[in-house]
């Protein structure tokens, strides 16, 4: 049997859990295709992008479960999952994932409300008079 890699990768509030072993390219995200989940191509590209940095994208079939968030945060942390899971498989691939911003893992997340306010930043309406 083929090695499995095992990663994870977070984004705002989305979860990814990602299983790369040796195959022909197929990914599943939630079961399902990952072209029916991530419609556009912008998402698409997004969760592609450590397999055709490496030209790996024909030889691994990658495996993805995700929780929580939208499809923008759930695609980056796939994104950052698969990076990391094809660092198990060859550490030689490290400094062009590392170059390519693709290990960082992106800090960015929805500010909380403030009590008295309606929201993060947002103020209730000042009246002079």
């Amino acid at each position: 049997m083929s090695e499995t890699f095992t990663a994870t990768g977070r984004r705002k509030k989305a979860v990814a859990r990602v299983w790369i072993t040796a195959g022909t390219g197929v990914i599943t995200v939630n079961n399902d295709t990952f072209e029916d989940v991530f419609t556009t191509l912008t998402l698409q590209g997004n969760v592609l992008e450590p397999l055709e940095l490496t030209g790996l994208k024909k030889q691994f079939d990658v495996k993805a479960v995700c929780q929580s968030g939208g499809m923008n945060g759930q695609a980056d942390a796939i994104k950052l999952a698969i990076s990391r899971a094809l660092i198990q498989h060859d550490p030689e691939l490290r400094p062009a994932l590392k170059a390519a911003g693709l290990l960082r893992r992106d800090p960015r997340a929805r500010e909380r409300k403030k009590p008295g306010q309606p929201g993060a930043r947002k103020r209730f309406q000042f009246s002079k008079r």
